[in-house]
């Protein structure tokens, strides 16, 4: 059931398993309990997975059984990076002890190390890593772990940007947005939705209205955009009107002093320009293609969170209706999952891992 998404029929089932086999069968309760923690992870419910895997890890580690207790480590170190916490997520990968560990649990190790890599920009630290997951695929034999491995590599080598540059705009893969990152220059990112300079970061996800505003500024330096452009874009009025120009003061005036230790929005005779503190451009990343959904799955598949249409609507700065209509075709398109009904239901896209329980759970001689 976890592997034709409906995930909520799963952790009922894997739930009365561990139920039924008790006390009596501690080892084969344990892998009932880490496979429903890992649908829970898939399903970003990151407090169950917790609880789940912590109990698993717990169990099985007592039975002896280690090649599911390192399984079971690997599903925590995808929680840490679903958390954020890519620095303590590698260290708690580096730290397993795979030698003579089966294939497809090395497999798996390296594509935990290659989404840290590519969330954290590190392109050849990612083809390393997948490399090695290749490797340790073919030789595991397992399909479904190679399809994994090669929707890893295709995912690495796609677009995942364009820069705008003169009024023209031209794709970058990860490798290209890590050069570009690590030039030190301004970029505001519409992708992460974020303004980055050298180290220093702010964060604009939840304040479309400057994302907005930065976006339109950097596309414009080093020269002015004008006021009747800033609020189209800003606010999607055709007219300014005295009032939106007023609210365009007070919004450049929050946008300047989110970004004051990286740029400079002065007043200008027909509007306003930005000037990066270092160097003389500012660098602008769009999402990898035009339209209401690319911004959506972006913003989607950064975190790796849950968002409900509202929230997704409040940080594209679009109306829930056309947030709705997007997010439709990205489901006819495999793109993304929804999870629950009504108000409860909340949006995500695809775990950076399959699910392998029922090849990896079941400890080397013995069956359940």
């Amino acid at each position: 059931m976890a592997q034709l998404g409906d995930y909520r029929v799963a952790r009922k089932l894997l739930a009365r398993a561990a139920r039924t086999f008790g006390v009596a069968a501690p080892a084969a309760r344990a892998r009932c309990i880490a496979a429903e923690a890992e649908v829970a992870l898939a399903c970003r419910d990151l407090a169950a997975a917790g609880r789940g895997l912590a109990s698993a890890l717990h169990a099985l580690e007592a039975q002896g059984d280690r090649d599911n207790a390192n399984f079971v480590r690997l599903q925590l170190a995808r929680r840490l990076v679903l958390l954020g916490k890519l620095g303590d997520a590698l260290m708690s990968v580096a730290s397993l002890e795979l030698r003579g560990a089966p294939p497809r649990l090395v497999a798996m190790a390296e594509l935990v190390k290659a989404d840290i890599a590519l969330r954290s920009l590190r392109s050849h630290d990612a083809k390393d890593s997948l490399a090695r997951a290749r490797a340790a695929a073919g030789l595991a034999k397992i399909s479904s772990l190679l399809a994994e491995v090669e929707e890893a590599e295709r995912r690495l080598a796609a677009p995942v940007a364009r820069l705008w540059a003169r009024e023209e705009s031209r794709p970058l893969v990860l490798g290209d947005v890590e050069a570009l990152m690590a030039s030190g220059g301004l970029v505001v990112d519409a992708c992460r939705r974020e303004a980055r300079a050298g180290k220093s970061v702010v964060s604009l996800v939840t304040r479309p209205v400057l994302l907005s505003l930065a976006v339109a500024l950097g596309e414009s330096a080093p020269d002015e955009a004008t006021r009747e452009s800033l609020i189209a874009r800003a606010f999607g009025a055709r007219r300014a009107s005295e009032s939106l120009r007023a609210r365009l003061r007070v919004e450049l005036g929050r946008l300047r002093r989110a970004l004051a230790a990286m740029a400079d929005i002065r007043a200008t005779p027909h509007g306003f320009a930005m000037r990066p503190r270092r160097g003389t451009r500012v660098h602008v990343l769009l999402p990898p293609a035009e339209g209401d959904a690319s911004p959506l799955l972006a913003l989607l598949a950064g975190g790796g969170e849950s968002w409900s249409t509202s929230a997704l609507a409040a940080a594209v700065g679009k109306s829930q209706r056309s947030v709705q209509r997007a997010l439709g075709a990205l489901v006819q398109g495999g793109r993304v999952h929804a999870m629950g009904r009504g108000r409860a239901q909340r949006w995500m896209a695809p775990p950076p891992a399959g699910f392998a329980t029922t090849l990896l759970l079941v400890a080397d001689g013995r069956r359940v």
